[in-house]
């Protein structure tokens, strides 16, 4: 990672996470919460996400949404959609802003092989918002205002959970259609091709600056996601899950992205005075086995991985946690995905010991009993 070492000085690395709550699991990553679940799917009892926490704080009537997810739904390259991302019992109306995205590569490119993927391209697009034939905003107000009427008249009468995230969502639509900001967020022809050629021209490069729009625009919290692309795509190899080929995989194709993709973040948000009133947060699931297995890849591995921080409130060039000589377990100062997300709270001036009421009206820790890493705070 030769251009994003550069910013090490501005980034904190943790060393030290674990936790024992299965393979690809992604609950602890997004809540905090690291007990082993019956299965992946998400729940509407589960613990509710950084980024859904912050939408229900932020109150119904935000003039955008506070949390976007992109490109595509976690879990969407399988047709598996994976807990964690979600309002959880707070309600479906905090979940995220979810984007989606037709993902494709270069058809004369070379044919993949293992160890050798090929680049997925694309952008995160908003849900279809355009206004049908004859529709103007003057009228689509005009039938907003009589929606809400015969809304104000049901609500007299009953008021439900699912009312509720339907209204919800139902502003949400009609702010994307109404907000030239959200709209403007989105359109990558209105930026710099210059800058738009940094970022890298893949889906995590031109997801990554649509991010850093959003956040421009008023958006407090964006969550990127590289995952992979098997099914849809038919992306062979795509996955920083390298069971094979690892070594080749990450020098040929993953590390190259992130590299230039992170380096141009940290630079735009610098030029532009947003880095030191922006936290970025690198971090996964879990990490790879320090064994290497007979396909020259690594495996799931949950019992020492790191995570990385920079940008606001980041005290710069700290390393935090180590490993044993295999790096494999937690040496000194052990980390769990709830410090973590503890740490992120504080960072973005939320106490994380703030408690919500579950879907029994019990009271629940933000950040599931984390305790935040001071020594890694500015």
């Amino acid at each position: 990672l030769p251009q994003f070492a550069q910013w090490a000085h501005r980034f904190a690395f943790i060393r030290s996470i674990n936790h024992k709550a299965g393979c690809h699991n992604c609950l602890p990553c997004y809540t905090g919460y690291d007990l082993t679940p019956p299965d992946q799917h998400p729940r509407d009892t589960d613990p509710p996400s950084i980024g859904s926490v912050i939408q229900y704080l932020s109150g119904e009537r935000a003039e955008l949404p506070q949390y976007v997810y992109m490109p595509v739904w976690l879990g969407w390259g399988q047709a598996f959609r994976r807990a964690g991302p979600y309002g959880g019992f707070l309600g479906k109306r905090y979940d995220a802003l979810t984007t989606e995205s037709h993902p494709y590569y270069d058809k004369d490119s070379f044919a993949p092989s293992a160890g050798n993927p090929q680049i997925v391209r694309g952008a995160p697009l908003l849900p279809s918002t355009s206004l049908q034939d004859g529709m103007t905003i003057d009228r689509l107000n005009s039938r907003r205002s009589l929606l809400q009427q015969i809304d104000d008249e049901r609500r007299r009468a009953e008021v439900l959970q699912p009312a509720s995230s339907f209204q919800r969502n139902q502003q949400q639509a009609f702010d994307i259609l109404t907000s030239s900001k959200m709209r403007n967020a989105f359109d990558l022809t209105l930026e710099d091709p210059k800058t738009v050629d940094r970022y890298g021209q893949t889906l995590f490069g031109n997801s990554t600056l649509i991010a850093r729009r959003l956040i421009e625009a008023g958006v407090r919290f964006v969550n990127v996601t590289w995952d992979l692309f098997w099914g849809p795509v038919n992306v062979d190899y795509d996955a920083w899950d390298t069971h094979n080929q690892n070594f080749k995989i990450l020098k040929q194709n993953k590390l190259p992205g992130f590299d230039q993709t992170m380096s141009a973040l940290m630079s735009d948000l610098e030029t532009r005075g947003l880095l030191d009133e922006t936290l970025i947060v690198v971090t996964s699931e879990m990490g790879r086995t320090p064994r290497i297995n007979g396909n020259s890849g690594r495996d799931h591995w949950t019992n020492c991985y790191g995570s990385l921080l920079a940008g606001a409130g980041i005290k710069g060039g700290t390393v935090y946690g180590s490993s044993d000589s295999q790096a494999a377990y937690v040496k000194d100062k052990p980390v769990r995905p709830a410090d973590l997300v503890a740490t992120i709270y504080r960072t973005l001036g939320i106490d994380p010991e703030l408690r919500l009421p579950d879907h029994t009206n019990r009271p629940v820790e933000i950040s599931q009993g984390g305790l935040e890493i001071s020594e890694v705070m500015a």
